[in-house]
């Protein structure tokens, strides 16, 4: 009990220590946005790219809605940008509609965006969230036991979709979310990718078309990455190069299944980028 209450406390100082002086929390990379509870005030302002930026006037995603529930609490992950709040909302509610269970909603951005302590390079600037694949969900989960539930990998290590959690459910998630406008790309394990090309699930029973938004990327086969675009009046946020024409269906998706491990760095790390002003304003503000 005792070892508890020192580590208690000795959490609660560090975190006024470092919440004491700007400059030392901007110097630790993540952990100084990472120690922020609340949102900056004021319009929406998702500022700078997806893996080097910030977010002005988060909102917070409701812990459970129509649809989905949130998960991983401790991480305080859920605030974003009001279009990605709403794109949750109203992917809850035609997936509800659709039939379909609810499904869980992981990391979206810290309070104030910014970069993370661990996990992600990406998600600092409110327009990314990870929506796992999972069905299989537990309605009303107390907050308790939503740290770590079951998250199964929907591809085997022959490099195949496994049928037993990767069916037509998920690929209807998949179109849902693919359908919203605000969508830029949704980020998935090329093999998934590569299934619906091929048709897995009644994916191409309605064309292809729809594929071009997916993307393959290294890890996501327990879960899906979406990327919104720069929302109206964000005028400093910087967008990603538009996607390639095609549905994506083609020889370099092949070659993407062959290397589903990023390749080992070699030489030195490349130093890390400076955050826009903008963002380093940021850390002086209550």
């Amino acid at each position: 009990m005792r070892g508890l209450f020192l580590r208690g406390f000795n959490r609660l100082w560090l975190a006024a220590t470092l919440a004491a002086s700007c400059a030392t929390a901007g110097s630790l990379p993540g952990n100084g946005w990472s120690l922020y509870q609340t949102p900056t005030s004021g319009p929406a302002q998702a500022i700078g790219e997806p893996a080097n930026g910030c977010l002005v006037g988060a909102a917070k995603l409701p812990l459970d809605g129509p649809g989905y529930e949130v998960i991983r609490l401790s991480r305080r992950r859920y605030f974003g940008h009001g279009d990605t709040i709403d794109f949750v909302e109203a992917l809850g509610r035609v997936a509800q509609a659709a039939g379909l269970p609810q499904f869980y909603v992981g990391d979206v951005a810290q309070p104030r965006g910014g970069p993370l302590p661990f996990g992600h390079a990406s998600h600092q600037t409110g327009l990314d969230v990870d929506i796992w694949f999972t069905l299989d969900t537990k309605p009303g989960l107390p907050e308790s036991q939503r740290e770590e539930p079951e998250l199964p990998s929907m591809v085997l290590p022959n490099a195949a979709v496994d049928p037993a959690h990767f069916g037509r459910r998920q690929v209807m998630l998949l179109r849902l979310a693919a359908a919203d406008p605000r969508v830029d790309r949704i980020f998935v394990n090329p093999v998934i990718k590569l299934a619906l090309c091929r048709g897995f699930g009644g994916a191409t029973d309605s064309g292809t078309e729809w594929l071009r938004r997916l993307r393959p990327w290294w890890g996501h086969d327990d879960h899906f990455h979406v990327r919104l675009r720069c929302p109206e009046g964000s005028t400093a946020c910087e967008p990603q190069a538009a996607i390639p024409a095609g549905d994506g269906c083609d020889a370099a998706l092949e070659d993407w299944t062959h290397h589903l491990t990023p390749p080992k760095r070699t030489g030195a790390s490349a130093p890390p980028r400076k955050l826009p002003a903008t963002c380093q304003a940021l850390l002086t503000q209550r």
